[in-house]
Formats: structure tokens, C-alpha cells, sequence
């Protein structure tokens, strides 16, 4: 049985303890691989190998880090098939939409490569007579990141690149289910040149997630996942002293407005709904349908629905492939069996789909409901799987009031043709991340990720310049010079890398 090991000063190794956690193929249901689940004397091997390193690392110059970041970037370009065939093959999801994860995630790696640039201070000369400020962001020190099932590549390089190119030592606990993926980052890091201590995995459950929480020399926790979790993560790091960023969960509300073009608003909803088996925090899980459109929506919705193309993520032809386990695939099915229970109209069934050669696999059925009232626990509760719920609504401003008092405040979009509707959606949604006529409203590297209410806990969002301030702390100088011996003339050009 292949086992899947910690990276920690720059060795893999299977650590201190004896546990490991089964990793399935989610294709066929089979165990593929076992992963070694840590300890705290683990985390803190990793913690005094990111110390040992951190202070080379941190005078090294901006722009030294940012060429590293370069590499990186070439190197996962370079490697992007064999990464998304990682993800695929324990995710579960469709190669295209592995590659694109891939990308997403390459992005932030590109936009760590100006990190000269970011991390410059402001100078104000003469602040008072002869005295001049000016300030600088400095790295934390040991930073941490825990990551989920659904993005094994996209969400620790959301995190990583920011956090090592500001002068950070990172060290990664990624989900259990899907290890592989970052083993492999740690590998494409090496190559680029990173020195051993900086980026280090360690692998494990709420064990190792405590001894992160609770370790003395981790300086800041980074976190996406499930709201409960978030929740525990911002109040246990807080107690212990630490930075916390803990990004939530997710009910992603889209209001469809009469006006819409019915046809490319489907088009969307399929791809926001059903893409990676909605295993995506930014999926698109309820569709409000404003006045006249909602029958016209639901009957176009559901041949699509029953028509999804879903198989192994290797088949060219998959649109959706299995759920990552078969707990998970329970659980979403609990979820159908409830909304049936509370009296929504089940349009499409996914359950019992089984597929010949597959029958073993974590494979569910595209699931729609129409008539989903805001007191089942199909529209409150976060599914994480591919089953969309459609609710109606008499106008725009009840539609954004279903929205708006939803404890979680994601993402959101709008579809309509009309310029004010839309305009008073974006003005008025409380949600942290809002598309106009764009399903999935995942902002660019160079903006930054995260919520509102229920689905971020913490003060910054994730990557873009938030990311650089979340992992840097602000120092502000105010400098007054006596009259000093000049030096003489110097010839040579000056070199700053």
C-alpha cells in the first residue's frame, strides 16, 4: 500500500505516530493509498525546521522571493496535466475542471511575483522639521494553512505564494482525503529553489489541526472550510494568541430576473450547479426565480439536469464525475431524502444512479427542486453536492430579501438584462463576492477572496492585497538624522537583488 508522508524540513517522513487514514479512488470506491496522520510532536518538528529557516528567508530580498515565485510559476505551468491528474484521481472531479483549478491557483502565484512591489511602505519627508516617516510591512514569522477536500492545488496556493513571498515560512495541513496534490507542490517549490524549512506538509485530522491552533511559534492560521469548523478555528487560534483568517461556508443564492436571457442564464446555472459535483464553495445551490421566469426555468433546467453526462473525471466526455467519499455521498443524499420528507417537488432524482463497470463509485445523479420554501433545511443548510434548489419570488425586493437574510453571505449574481435592477442588487446584497450575469463570481488574484456574515471569520480576505497584509505586519518609522560626514564618489552600479 502506497502511503502518503510529511514533508518536513525538507525529507519526507511518516512522523511520530501510528495512525493512517484510508485514501480513496472515488471512482471505483476502492482504497488507492493510506496517508500518515500526524501528531502534535510532529508540528512541532515542522515549527523548529520553519524557525531554523525563517531568518535567512526573511532578509532575503523582495525581489530574490519574487524570482523563486517565477519558477514556481513556470514549474506548475509546465506540470499543470500532472497536477490536475493528481486532483482527479482523488477528488474525483472532471480533468478540464482540474486543469482550470490548476490555473486559478497559478494565478496567485503570479500575482506573489510583484511581491517587490507590495510590500513597498509609504515615506512622507519633513513629517515635522527635519524628521521624515515612513513605513514598511514586515513577515509574521511561522505561518499555517489548513485547506479542504474540494481545491487540493487552487486553495494552498491561495495561500502559500503570499505567505512565503512576503518573507514567511508556511507550513500546510491539507485535507486528509486528498494529500497527494501536496506533496507534489512541496516538490515544484524545491525545484524553484526554496530553501528546505520554508514550505513544509504536514499531514493529519483535529489532531493536527489543534497542535496548530495551539502551537506557540505558529504566528497566523489561514483556513477554508465548513462554517463550524471556521467558527472553532477563529475562537481556538484567537485564545492562543494567533492571526486568524477562517473562511466559512456557503449557500449561493442566483436571483433570476424576468428579463434574463433564459437560455444563458441555464447555460450558467448548469456549470455553477452541477460543475465538480458541487463540491464548490462558490456553487451556486439556489436559484431565486423572480415573477413569470420561475416555470419557464424549471422546465428548461430539467431536461439539462437529466441529461448531464457523468462518469469517471478521466473520460473526456464526463461533465460531472463522482463525490470525493462515500460518507459524503450519504450525506448528500440524506440531504434529497429531507427536501422530499419537508414536501419540495423533486424534479430530477440523482439518487441510485449507479453506472455499469462503476458500480463501486461515489456516483450521484444532477438533483433539482422547485418549490423550496426558506425553512427547510435543503435552502438553509450548506449540501456540497449537486442539487440545485429553485425558490420563487413575487419581485426583485423579496427576492433580495431571501438572500439578504441567509446566514451565509458568500457569493452571489444576478441574471437580467436591465442596468438598474442590476445596480441595486450590487449596491444592496450582503454578500462578499457578486456577479452580474457571471455564475461562479470568483474574483481575480489581483482582488481578493471572501464573504460575509456567516462565511468569514476574521478581518482580512484571502489572496490579492488582503493576502499580502494578512501575512505581514505593519512597522512605522519616524527618523531624525544629525549632520554627518558624507562619503566619497563610488563607480560601481549599485545591485539591490
Amino acid at each position: 500500500m502506497e502511503i502518503v508522508r510529511h514533508s518536513i524540513g525538507g525529507t519526507l517522513t511518516s512522523g511520530r505516530g501510528e495512525r493512517r487514514s484510508d485514501v480513496f479512488d472515488p471512482t471505483t470506491g476502492r482504497v488507492a493509498r493510506q496517508v500518515v496522520l500526524g501528531t502534535s510532536e510532529d508540528v512541532d518538528d515542522a515549527v523548529r525546521a520553519a524557525r531554523a529557516a525563517f531568518p535567512k528567508w526573511a532578509a532575503t530580498t523582495p525581489l530574490a522571493r519574487a524570482r523563486v515565485m517565477f519558477r514556481f510559476r513556470d514549474l506548475i505551468e509546465k506540470h499543470a496535466k500532472d497536477l490536475a491528474a493528481i486532483i482527479t484521481s482523488e477528488h474525483g472531479k472532471v480533468l478540464s475542471d482540474a486543469l482550470g483549478e490548476v490555473t486559478r491557483g497559478m494565478e496567485v502565484v503570479e500575482y506573489a511575483t510583484a511581491i517587490p512591489e507590495l510590500l513597498k511602505g509609504d515615506f512622507t519627508e519633513n513629517a515635522g522639521r527635519d524628521i521624515d516617516a515612513y513605513s514598511m510591512r514586515q513577515p509574521l514569522g511561522v505561518v499555517a494553512g489548513i485547506t479542504p477536500f474540494n481545491f487540493p492545488v487552487m486553495v494552498p496556493l491561495w495561500m502559500l505564494p503570499m505567505a512565503i513571498a512576503s518573507g514567511n515560512c508556511f507550513i500546510l495541513k491539507p485535507s486528509e482525503r486528498d494529500p497527494s496534490a501536496s506533496l507534489r507542490i512541496a516538490e515544484l517549490l524545491r525545484e524553484a529553489g526554496l530553501p528546505e524549512g520554508v514550505f513544509q506538509v504536514v499531514h493529519g485530522d483535529k489532531v493536527v489541526v489543534d497542535a496548530i491552533l495551539e502551537h506557540p511559534g505558529i504566528q497566523a492560521v489561514s483556513f477554508v472550510g465548513s462554517t463550524p469548523i471556521a467558527r472553532y478555528i477563529q475562537q481556538t487560534g484567537i485564545a492562543h494568541g494567533k492571526r486568524v483568517q477562517a473562511l466559512g461556508g456557503a449557500k449561493n443564492h442566483a436571483l433570476v430576473m424576468p428579463d434574463c436571457d433564459l437560455d444563458k442564464t441555464v447555460d450558467a446555472l448548469m456549470g455553477a450547479a452541477y460543475g465538480s459535483a458541487g463540491e464548490r464553495c462558490m456553487a451556486i445551490s439556489v436559484a431565486v426565480a423572480v415573477g413569470n421566469v420561475a416555470d419557464r426555468l424549471v422546465q428548461a433546467l430539467a431536461p439539462r439536469v437529466r441529461a448531464l453526462k457523468i462518469g469517471p473525471g478521466t473520460d473526456s466526455e464526463s461533465e460531472m464525475g463522482p463525490l470525493v467519499t462515500g460518507v459524503h455521498l450519504d450525506r448528500v443524499s440524506g440531504y434529497i431524502d429531507a427536501g422530499v420528507a419537508e414536501g419540495a417537488k423533486l424534479v430530477v432524482d440523482g439518487r441510485d444512479l449507479k453506472l455499469q463497470g462503476y458500480e463501486g463509485g461515489f456516483f450521484i445523479g444532477g438533483t433539482l427542486f422547485d418549490d423550496v420554501k426558506p425553512d427547510m433545511r435543503i435552502y438553509k443548510e450548506e449540501i456540497f453536492g449537486p442539487v440545485l434548489a429553485v425558490v420563487r419570488a413575487p419581485d426583485f425586493e423579496q427576492g433580495l430579501s431571501l438572500v439578504n437574510e441567509h446566514e451565509f453571505g458568500n457569493g452571489t449574481a444576478i441574471f437580467t438584462r436591465d442596468g438598474d435592477s442590476a445596480r441595486a442588487f450590487v449596491s444592496g446584497v450582503q454578500a462578499g463576492m457578486v456577479g452580474v450575469n457571471v455564475p461562479i463570481p470568483v474574483p481575480m488574484a489581483f482582488h481578493s477572496f471572501g464573504g460575509w456574515k456567516s462565511s468569514l471569520f476574521g478581518d482580512h480576505h484571502m489572496h490579492g492585497p488582503e493576502g499580502v497584509r494578512f501575512f505581514t505586519k505593519l512597522k512605522t518609522v519616524t527618523s531624525r538624522w544629525p549632520t554627518g560626514i558624507r562619503a566619497g564618489a563610488d563607480f560601481v552600479m549599485p545591485t539591490l537583488g
